[in-house]
């Protein structure tokens, strides 16, 4: 019976990608993508970032958009955890070579302050390495790290057991491109006294690898440690079908397996019998936890598309923490002898036990829980609400005292996120109406709208409502009513208001407008439904939720494509 043909050609060589596949260094990979992008702008590769109409996939198309808007990578990317930067790179500028320079240099500037920080990809990496050595399989590193970093991260891998084993290594600056470019693959093989051919292997985790190994005329090993399913790995290779790769391994006993069966195909193809000198299994990489991306379509059937969208201004549109709890600790003292100690809600009625313990320290200390000052996650507001309940006198008197003492510390403001800036003026070409609701006074207000970011953003609203503009504030409707008015628009659920808190929502639901919860805060789930219990002394509930502006974004855009 004739032999068959070998699943691949024996190897000579086998030649790895570093990051994602022999090791982890995830943590430093994103900390520096998270410091970098936002240099994009710097460094003028906003505008050559890939037209979204040209890039391959609806995940590349969202990484685009969120990092053309916010300098920040898509929240999935952050959470899965899959992806490399060669990958992101090579998804937001398509083939713009030199961006990517750009790109990888400016990375690289980033990376030292992260790097060192270096594991196995996966446990018994270097028993698997041993075993491929004794089967005389030389082993080689081809990847777009600098010299300085895969040189260091080697010696501190395993305990640096690794250098002995590995005969080769070519590097992003050993050459004059990156990969997909076949030179870094060229240097390793001729650094290993080997010729470029199809008994090289290169196994590497991403579809830019199986690219780059297919341009350099070896053969092609795709490892899923990231452990995306069958379907998606098709995907990536539907277009380009001669970038597929000869084989696919979910861990490195698939790789021994790989090497098994091509020894039993061929008993001459290296000098041990593997299965004699094999490490015992390891256990294969764990694929990251689940990571639900907001499905906007149910939202947005329930939502009526904008018309007009207001914001709340602290905590949501710009960040004002500091003078906000300075002038909160300052004015808490007072209460005793402007008598309101003694108008605070009763505990036992407090929305929550974490509303009761506020109560309770500010009656015993009149200082806010330190705590609460740590987490900096509630607003002057939502503390008014917390201590004095239905008393709107005692919070008009509050609001006062506050006044006076924000006096002494207001004056820095910073945007909420980076790009929010851009969010608006992006809401703003959607043909939307944009305006601010707040609790500020407007002798505030109107100084922090002009101070922000240097040359301030009073051009970018069509109407704001501060705190003393109308008799009652938030979360009476009153606020956001006038404001509707002032843009001839009725209080309805095409007026959308954002804000973070749980006083924003109710003034929301009253005015008869769609409540968007802006988590800044970044709440989990069950304080979500803590402080929105919907009970029936506390109905109210925000109509959607978003973590951040990126999310806020896609939701207006899915709404207004619904329309």
């Amino acid at each position: 019976m004739p032999k068959r043909k070998p699943l691949l050609p024996a190897p000579q060589a086998i030649l790895f990608d570093w990051h994602g596949t022999l090791v982890d260094t995830q943590d430093a990979m994103f900390a520096t993508m998270e410091e970098m992008l936002p240099l994009l702008e710097d460094l003028n590769l906003i505008k050559r970032l890939l037209p979204e109409k040209k890039c391959l996939t609806q995940d590349d198309v969202k990484l685009v958009r969120y990092i053309r808007i916010f300098r920040r990578l898509h929240p999935k990317i952050l959470a899965e955890r899959r992806v490399s930067r060669t990958d992101i790179f090579n998804a937001i500028f398509g083939d713009d070579i030199d961006a990517k320079d750009k790109a990888h240099q400016a990375y690289n500037e980033c990376y030292r302050n992260h790097f060192g920080d270096v594991h196995p990809f996966q446990e018994g990496v270097g028993d698997y390495l041993q075993t491929i050595k004794k089967l005389g399989i030389d082993i080689g590193v081809a990847t777009n790290r600098s010299r300085e970093f895969l040189d260091h991260e080697l010696q501190l891998v395993d305990n640096s057991t690794w250098t002995s084993l590995i005969k080769g290594t070519a590097c992003a600056d050993d050459v004059t491109n990156y990969k997909p470019h076949p030179e870094v693959i060229n240097a390793a093989t001729t650094k290993m006294g080997h010729e470029t051919s199809t008994n090289i292997w290169y196994v590497g985790d991403s579809y830019l690898d199986m690219v780059t190994a297919k341009n350099a005329g070896i053969s092609a090993v795709f490892y899923n440690g990231a452990c995306w399913d069958k379907g998606y790995i098709e995907q990536l290779f539907r277009n380009t079908p001669e970038a597929r790769p000869d084989a696919v391994v979910d861990s490195f006993e698939e790789l021994m397996d790989l090497l098994e069966r091509i020894q039993k195909q061929d008993a001459d193809a290296f000098p041990e019998d593997i299965n004699t000198i094999r490490p015992d299994e390891y256990d294969p990489p764990q694929p990251p936890a689940h990571h639900i991306e907001p499905d906007w379509h149910p939202s947005v059937a329930q939502l009526t598309p904008p018309k007009a969208i207001l914001f709340d201004w602290h905590a949501t549109l710009v960040d004002t923490l500091d003078a906000m709890y300075h002038a909160v600790d300052d004015m808490l003292p007072e209460l005793r002898e402007k008598g309101l100690l003694e108008r605070l809600v009763n505990p036992e009625e407090s929305k929550s036990p974490e509303d009761a313990k506020l109560v309770e320290y500010v009656q015993s200390y009149a200082q806010l829980h330190p705590k609460v000052k740590a987490d900096r996650k509630i607003s002057r507001t939502d503390i008014f609400e917390v201590l004095f309940g239905d008393d709107q006198e005692a919070k008009q008197i509050a609001h006062k005292i506050f006044t006076n003492h924000y006096r002494n510390h207001f004056g820095t403001v910073l945007p909420f996120e980076p790009q929010v800036k851009n969010m608006l003026i992006g809401l703003r070409a959607l043909n939307l109406k944009v305006g601010v609701i707040t609790n500020r006074d407007r002798e505030f207000f109107e100084h922090e709208l002009d101070a922000v970011e240097e040359t301030g953003w009073t051009e970018l609203f069509d109407t704001n409502v501060c705190g003393d503009d109308t008799p009652l504030r938030k979360p009476h409707p009153d606020q956001l009513v006038k404001a509707a008015e002032q843009i001839q628009l009725t209080s309805a659920s095409d007026v959308w208001y954002v804000g973070d808190s749980t006083t924003d929502t109710i003034a929301a639901k009253r005015a008869g407008q769609t409540s968007v919860f802006f988590n800044g805060a970044q709440w989990d789930l069950p304080w979500l439904e803590k402080i929105f219990p919907g009970s029936e002394t506390h109905p109210h509930k925000p109509d959607v939720v978003v973590n951040d502006f990126s999310e806020f974004w896609a939701l207006v855009l899915a709404c207004l494509e619904q329309s």
